[in-house]
């Protein structure tokens, strides 16, 4: 199982999920039914997120996460990642490994969408 997207966008987050459906891409939701809980969890326990059942399906997925991008930047720059000196996972949040003190490696390179003209 992957993380794919989390975001407290209800609108954003249902948008994505009629697209891994139209797309047959199974995934599962995690913290739907959670908002009753604020203030009483941290902010990041409550968010609602899509994550893949099946990995193999992760490019299909993150190219329609970008599709859905309004914002002109890359989902992925919060990705959880895997450290290249000691292999241990890291959240996304983090900028260094917690093993190892190595640093996370450059956003990937996945398409970015324009912001809207002004």
């Amino acid at each position: 199982m992957q993380k794919l997207f989390g975001s407290d966008d209800r609108f954003l987050i249902q948008r994505l999920r009629s697209e891994l459906e139209t797309a047959g891409i199974p995934y599962l939701m995690k913290n739907e039914y959670v908002a009753g809980a604020v203030g009483e969890l941290p902010w990041q326990d409550i968010q609602q997120q899509v994550w893949l059942l099946d990995e193999s399906w992760a490019h299909q997925a993150v190219k329609i996460v970008e599709s859905l991008s309004e914002i002109g930047r890359c989902f992925c720059e919060n990705s959880d990642w895997q450290c290249a000196q000691c292999n241990e996972l890291n959240e996304g949040a983090f900028a260094i490994c917690w093993q190892c003190q190595a640093p996370k490696p450059e956003p990937c390179c996945h398409r970015q969408v324009p912001l809207p003209a002004t």
